[in-house]
């Protein structure tokens, strides 16, 4: 997969990830189905390779759980922007191909 596919799937993926509560700083991944990807226009090959990766369980659970390892006193943003570099980092560290 070229590069430019991957870039479009990690910023994709990242408007998946939502806070929930500012207040206790809950994240929400919307974790996308095979339908997902190509109702957003990815082909079959980025649909295999990413849902049938085996590290794409734990991507989505350290999304999750970005809240408990975020500074205490950081805001409901930057923990969000955190937990939205989480699949960068997976994607990019695995390189989806």
């Amino acid at each position: 997969m070229d590069s430019q596919r991957i870039r479009e799937s990690i910023s994709w993926l990242k408007k998946k990830v939502s806070l929930i509560d500012d207040d206790q700083n809950l994240i929400k991944f919307d974790e996308p189905i095979s339908e997902d990807f190509s109702a957003a226009g990815f082909d079959n090959e980025v649909i295999e390779i990413a849902l049938k990766a085996s590290w794409w369980n734990e991507m989505a659970t350290d999304i999750i759980e970005t809240p408990d390892f975020a500074e205490p006193d950081a805001s409901p943003e930057k923990i969000l922007s955190y937990a939205r570099d989480v699949d960068k980092e997976c994607i990019s560290k695995r390189r989806l191909a």
